[in-house]
């Protein structure tokens, strides 16, 4: 079930500072000059905008699901820092591993993951919504934290923090944590022993394979 909300609350951060995000942004009033400030209320005003584009696009979505996953990936490309998320994820196991290795790990996880919850992502009730709580700088001056709840109705708010840091001047987010479950230390667990035994590009083509499958949280 976490799995689930985790893809949720994942890519419903993408539209961030995506093209049509930064427009939205610059309408509203002017972000704090703190890089800290700018991440939180970038992620508050515009975490919703990919769940309104999915609800208004369902129909050609659940008709075409390659157009779905071209959508999300668009998106991931333009927020998401999949390198350095998939070398979080592989630890140790990264260590003097070539970046080629790391890009084709990093698609194929972020892949499996929509292959296995892009319906997910089309059958949410209700429109949900995110509130913010607070953000904070993460040790080592390593980005921030922005923390928010995701509201659903019929539930209780579910605690989700994103943790983004600055690549080239943008915000890029890393980590997604529902409940204090982090995405980088849920795959960190799992891939750790197949990792042990294999190396980086036998663990991809596993994955893309399906011969190796993500587990749910319980």
């Amino acid at each position: 079930m976490k799995y689930r909300l985790l893809s949720i609350a994942f890519v419903s951060a993408l539209a961030a500072l995506s093209p049509a995000g930064a427009s939205a942004q610059q309408a509203v009033a002017p972000v704090a000059a703190s890089t800290s400030a700018s991440a939180s209320q970038t992620v508050l005003r515009n975490s919703t905008e990919i769940l309104s584009t999915l609800q208004q696009r369902r129909a050609e979505f659940r008709s075409n699901p390659n157009a779905l996953r071209q959508y999300i990936d668009s998106e991931l490309n333009l927020i998401f820092d999949r390198e350095y998320s998939a070398r979080l994820v592989l630890g140790v196991h990264a260590r003097g591993a070539s970046d080629v290795d790391v890009k084709a790990f990093a698609d194929a996880m972020a892949d499996r993951l929509m292959q296995r919850y892009g319906d997910t992502l089309l059958n949410f009730d209700g429109k949900p919504q995110f509130r913010a709580k607070s953000e904070s700088p993460l040790p080592g001056n390593r980005g921030v934290r922005v923390s928010t709840e995701l509201i659903r109705q019929g539930n209780e708010p579910t605690p989700v923090d994103y943790l983004l840091r600055q690549v080239d001047g943008q915000w890029k987010i890393f980590d997604v944590m529902i409940e204090g479950i982090s995405y980088v230390q849920t795959f960190r667990n799992q891939f750790d022993a197949p990792l042990r035994r294999k190396s980086i590009a036998q663990v991809t083509a596993e994955l893309r394979g399906g011969g190796l499958q993500l587990n749910d949280v319980k």
